[in-house]
């Protein structure tokens, strides 16, 4: 988890993108921006870091794997190696940042390149840089009082609780291309990925949350798809098995495969089916997960508001399974109708 409570804003440069391909200029300030006002700073700094509290984490990469030759990596060393060439990076920044915005749907924007330092992970203060993109203009009042009258007005501005792109590069791990976090609200076409694939060239860090992200992600697969095409499974029985995989992670401080198959799936024959599924889904996906590995609750808390203990009955019940599932059963009446028989101890 990212702590900034004590983060501070070093520098800060803002450039404006226009849209290259829609005839739309590249303006460079001068020199970095003079922001004394330690109110203005706080606001600042929430406005920039607040959306990465519980980040996914990336490395900048390259095509032939030599990180090196990214050119944000280049840029961020460069800030990182000597902070007086801050604001020529910045500007190397934004002409990359234009060069790439050449579709018609890239919106243009202000662009703000930030050095901060303080930046808590795990206990440890890192300095960081924040290169970020803010491309839509929200409507605001501003009343004004006067001696015995008031008057409002309508001002457009950047809305602070709305950061539109960003990306935090924390200097650490520089050898595997940093560890970088991202933020990019824009729709998930093509034209929008131009800020992660091809400005950032990242590729998903594989750390401990992305293992236990991508293997709770496969189980979810396996028991949705998989098994009911395998084995003659219930809903409720597929329920049961995604239960016992969320409890897995959640109780275990470090995953092994092997274990967690016996645990879980128990079923000699549902294992080989897993193991099948799960070489064959990393295959298609180009995965890479260890077997073994610390679990990440932060990856588990968010993956596992997936795993839905829901069972949906035509348009007039839900039924929530939270436990064992030897308390529900399945039936047909003699008219053709289904129902579902629950048992219970207390009414509550």
């Amino acid at each position: 988890m990212l702590n900034h409570i004590n983060s501070s804003i070093e520098k800060l440069s803002v450039h404006r993108i226009g849209n290259k391909n829609n005839d739309e200029d590249l303006v460079l300030s001068k020199d970095v921006l003079d922001i004394a006002n330690e109110e203005l700073k706080g606001l600042l700094i929430k406005f920039f870091l607040q959306p990465f509290v519980n980040p996914e984490y990336y490395n900048f990469t390259f095509s032939n794997k030599d990180v090196t030759l990214n050119p944000m990596y280049r840029f961020a060393t460069a800030i990182f190696e000597n902070q007086i060439d801050f604001h020529i990076n910045s500007e190397y920044i934004a002409k990359q940042l234009y060069e790439l915005s050449n579709h018609p749907q890239i919106k243009s924007g202000d662009l703000f390149v930030v050095y901060f330092t303080d930046i808590m992970l795990d206990n440890i203060a890192y300095e960081a840089v924040g290169v970020f993109k803010s491309e839509n203009k929200h409507a605001f009042l501003k009343i004004e009082e006067g001696k015995d009258f008031f008057s409002i007005n309508s001002e457009e501005g950047i809305n602070i609780e709305k950061l539109d792109k960003g990306c935090l590069i924390l200097n650490i791990d520089k050898e595997n291309g940093y560890k970088v976090c991202i933020v990019d609200k824009s729709n998930k076409s093509s034209e929008a990925q131009y800020w992660k694939d091809q400005f950032l060239l990242l590729t998903v860090c594989k750390d401990d949350y992305h293992h236990t992200k991508q293997f709770m992600n496969i189980t979810k697969n396996f028991v949705a798809k998989q098994l009911t095409e395998d084995f003659d499974v219930t809903r409720t029985d597929q329920i049961e098995l995604l239960k016992k995989s969320v409890d897995y992670f959640k109780k275990k401080d470090t995953f092994d495969i092997k274990e967690f198959e016996e645990e879980v799936f128990q079923d000699k024959a549902v294992i080989k089916s897993f193991r099948s599924f799960d070489n064959e889904y990393r295959t298609d996906n180009n995965l890479e997960i260890a077997d073994t590995f610390e679990i990440s609750d932060q990856a588990v808390k968010k993956q596992a508001k997936i795993f839905k203990s829901v069972l949906k009955l035509d348009k007039n019940f839900h039924i929530y399974i939270h436990g064992d599932n030897r308390m529900i059963e399945q039936g047909v009446d003699d008219d053709g109708r289904k129902f579902y028989k629950i048992y219970y101890k207390e009414e509550q």
